[in-house]
């Protein structure tokens, strides 16, 4: 347990389905991002709730697809992401049928270019309009690249942010723990694998602010509403400049980094044991071995 976050990944607790509009019970064959309007904030949804919202390689670029298409319209001054369902998201699709696994039968450079769809976290990062992330439940694995990588985060106190797969399969993709909350805290995550909630996760800097779950939707409309008043090349401006000092830091090569060490990870013995027993046996079964062999 890490600041009262519980390292079970079990149901979460009615408090954390909370999210920031109104957002109606949906089955597979619905589309998995929503859109929709409201004050001059649009709002996107990640909407795989029978999943978490862990999100595919095709969804997570249809997600990216529907921030530019928002950040293009000259009527929103501000864009919200949240997730339907019990989760914010919980990471990308392990299905293999989504999703390619054979880590021991792939070069280096073919690695690479397995990874490179995350480069269009960049893009995210460099769009005009601000992004605030709405975060309750699960928020794991590429759950906080997206969380990370909005403007600002606010989330419910009894959120749960990590990215428990760098304990047998993978360093993250995108880096921006660092940046965030500094070496300390994001080693204390990315060398466990270990959960924090939302109340942790605000201490530590990760996010802006926690607030109780029942209050995260009002809460997160204001201060989209209060940013999406201010005129949108304006807010761009200002925007750009905070982003620069970041880049002044290294924010891309970072990135460039943080996708070469995923692939990195990928060539331990652990991380393909892991993939070939997803391919074969599932994830729980791979989920079982982890805990069994690395807690």
């Amino acid at each position: 347990m890490v600041g009262g976050a519980l390292l079970d990944t079990g149901s979460p607790p009615a408090s954390r389905r909370a999210t920031v509009g109104p957002v109606p019970e949906t089955h597979e064959s619905e589309p998995a991002i929503l859109a929709e309007d409201r004050e001059r904030v649009r709002y996107i949804t990640l909407n795989r709730p029978q999943r978490r919202n862990a999100l595919t390689m095709a969804q997570l670029g249809q997600f990216f697809d529907t921030l530019a298409e928002a950040d293009a319209a000259a009527d929103v001054g501000a864009i919200v992401v949240q997730g339907s369902g019990e989760a914010f998201c919980s990471g990308i699709d392990l299905d293999p049928d989504e999703i390619d696994l054979d880590y021991d039968s792939r070069s280096f450079e073919q690695e690479l270019a397995l990874v490179e769809p995350f480069r269009r976290f960049e893009d995210m990062w460099r769009l005009r309009t601000p992004i605030i992330a709405s975060v309750h439940g699960y928020c794991l694995a590429v759950g906080t690249d997206i969380a990370f990588h909005a403007d600002m985060t606010v989330c419910a106190t009894d959120a749960q942010f990590g990215y428990p797969i760098v304990r047998s399969m993978a360093s993250p993709s995108t880096h921006m723990w660092t940046y965030l909350a500094g070496p300390q805290w994001a080693k204390r995550l990315l060398l466990t694998g270990d959960m924090i909630d939302g109340a942790t996760a605000a201490r530590a800097g990760f996010v802006l602010e926690a607030v109780p779950a029942d209050g995260l939707a009002e809460h997160t409309h204001a201060l989209a509403r209060r940013v999406a008043t201010v005129p949108n090349d304006i807010s761009a401006a200002n925007k750009a400049i905070c982003n620069k000092v970041i880049e002044l830091m290294g924010y891309t090569a970072a990135q460039e980094a943080a996708r070469e060490h995923n692939v990195i990870a990928h060539q331990s013995p652990a991380a393909q044991e892991f993939g070939h027993i997803i391919r074969t046996e599932g994830f729980k079964a791979a989920r079982a071995w982890q805990a069994e062999n690395f807690g």
